[in-house]
């Protein structure tokens, strides 16, 4: 093989690499586009989704909190209740 064949052949190949490099830029762009478009976007909608659903189960919870802190009150009457009973039985001498 020619010193001219040589320069031929490892200019081909020169060639075929540049445009490799350039096939490998333009999926690393069409890659970058998606992940900017479609899988931010994406992901921003599964957590807006799940502040959503975090958000209405604290709502949910509401009520039942309160439920509880009702029952909790009640029984704090309760007791006080049974306590002045047994006051108002000690001096009334019963």
């Amino acid at each position: 093989m020619t010193d001219s064949e040589k320069l031929d052949l490892i200019l081909t190949e020169m060639q075929e690499m540049k445009k490799d490099i350039n096939d490998i830029k333009q999926k690393a762009t069409k890659i970058d586009l998606t992940i900017e478009n479609e899988l931010r976007t994406n992901i921003m909608r599964v957590a807006e989704g799940h502040l959503d659903l975090s958000r209405n189960l604290h709502e949910a919870m509401k009520p039942n909190n309160e439920v509880e802190m009702l029952g909790i009150k009640v029984r704090m009457l309760e007791t006080d209740v049974r306590e002045l009973k047994q006051k108002i039985s000690y001096y009334s001498g019963g």
